[in-house]
């Protein structure tokens, strides 16, 4: 699958680019194409340059975690629910520790530490698989969780839209975490029903009911507080978790007689060989992603969509924010950057500008997460992964566009 989407990109990018030149005479898209061949495979080896420091500190912090027995710990609260979803994986096997830990930095929106500890965890599921190159269901229902997780805190979606001038930035919080649940939810049931996990299992049911319950209080408290104050208090909030975590950490090593900078330089050591494996997977997506989006193809894709739209004789007012929608899957700095212009051309309190800042936090972007993590360990069959991970972002999407209208509309 992911062969046949690269090789998708390509073809689509050079035949966009062949009716530009032939029908329209526009004799500067091939110019686009070479530069954004060579623009992106230099920021492919930025980013993976740039994650080499962060990886090496937090999976000699995870080294550290495994040590002390504390991830051990950790995941005895969601071993119950994982042991239904991933019938695969062991009780008490290290890989539980580390999803646990993405999924929580997922949630508090700390990226930075979120892709290091979900590649950790795909390296352990690795270890479980019986075919290195074909992503196990485990590692698959790990990636679409992943590619759809909850994020509690969008910290930096509402200070663009601060900075662009929203009369109330913290207006789409709500309508953000409705729309992230619901591509969660989609991408649990895609997957579910592929795998034929029982999500009617009590078990499941009462953990799905709870994190209902959870969310909906911070609902409740967050949206209760001025914009400022919130902003600062999830900001701390997830900082005081995050480094209160590492305390605990060293603290456990301390009580368990562990060496605990012998362990973090191993994890460490291993941080910086994941870095270096990650570059050619990196070069080869964001390459594809790069020609396609300057060949125009992204641009008929959206053009499309509208002339549609008017055939149903529909609203069209959310076609304008479907480019940070189309973007999404594939490019989060892309998909950034069309919100961002979104907001500036129509207003960031426009209905534009407020659903593509729900569209922007609805969903991770898919293509990079298969990229980085299936990259990491070598995978090359990633058999459902894709097609359960975009139909949880057309989950988002959807959702996205619902609340939008109930919202704002």
């Amino acid at each position: 699958m992911l062969n046949i989407i690269w090789i998708f990109f390509f073809l689509a990018a050079f035949c966009t680019a062949l009716v530009k030149l032939a029908v329209f005479g526009d004799q500067q898209v091939f110019t686009l194409l070479m530069e954004a061949m060579f623009s992106l495979s230099k920021s492919a080896f930025e980013i993976s340059l740039g994650l080499t420091g962060v990886l090496a500190l937090w999976l000699g912090i995870m080294r550290i975690g495994e040590r002390s027995g504390f991830i051990q710990l950790l995941t005895q609260c969601l071993i119950p629910l994982f042991s239904r979803l991933m019938p695969d994986v062991p009780k008490d096997h290290p890989a539980l520790g580390a999803i646990v830990m993405n999924i929580s930095a997922n949630a508090l929106g700390l990226d930075n530490a979120a892709t290091p500890l979900g590649i950790k965890a795909m390296k352990e599921l690795q270890t479980l698989n019986p075919h290195p190159e074909t992503a196990s269901n485990a590692q698959i229902l790990f990636l679409v969780i992943n590619t759809a997780g909850v994020t509690l805190f969008p910290v930096t979606i509402l200070t663009y839209r601060a900075q662009l001038g929203a009369a109330n930035p913290t207006d789409v919080f709500i309508p953000i975490l409705i729309a992230t649940y619901m591509s969660t939810l989609t991408g649990l049931l895609a997957v579910a029903a592929v795998q034929k996990i029982n999500l009617l299992d009590k078990v499941v049911m009462a953990y799905l009911v709870g994190f209902t319950i959870i969310v909906g209080g911070l609902l409740g408290y967050f949206t209760h507080l001025p914009q400022q104050e919130m902003l600062a208090q999830s900001a701390l909030m997830s900082n005081v978790i995050l480094f209160s975590l590492v305390i605990i950490f060293i603290c456990g090593a301390i009580y368990k007689k562990v060496n605990a900078y012998d362990a973090f330089i191993e994890g460490a050591r291993e941080g910086f060989q994941t870095a270096i494996t990650i570059i050619p997977y990196l070069v080869a997506m964001l390459v594809a992603i790069g020609v396609f989006r300057a060949s125009g193809a992204l641009d008929l894709l959206a053009d499309g969509a509208r002339s549609m739209v008017h055939f149903f004789k529909m609203d069209d007012r959310f076609v304008d924010a479907l480019p940070t929608a189309l973007m999404k899957p594939f490019s989060g700095s892309g998909a950034r950057a069309m919100m961002i212009d979104t907001m500036k051309t129509h207003g960031a309190d426009s209905f534009a500008g407020r659903l593509s800042s729900i569209v922007q936090g609805s969903t991770e972007t898919t293509f990079y997460v298969l990229a980085i993590y299936f990259g990491s360990v070598g995978i090359k069959n990633i058999r459902h992964a894709a097609a359960c991970g975009l139909i949880a972002d057309f989950g988002g999407i959807i959702a996205a566009i619902v609340v939008a209208y109930w919202f704002f509309g």
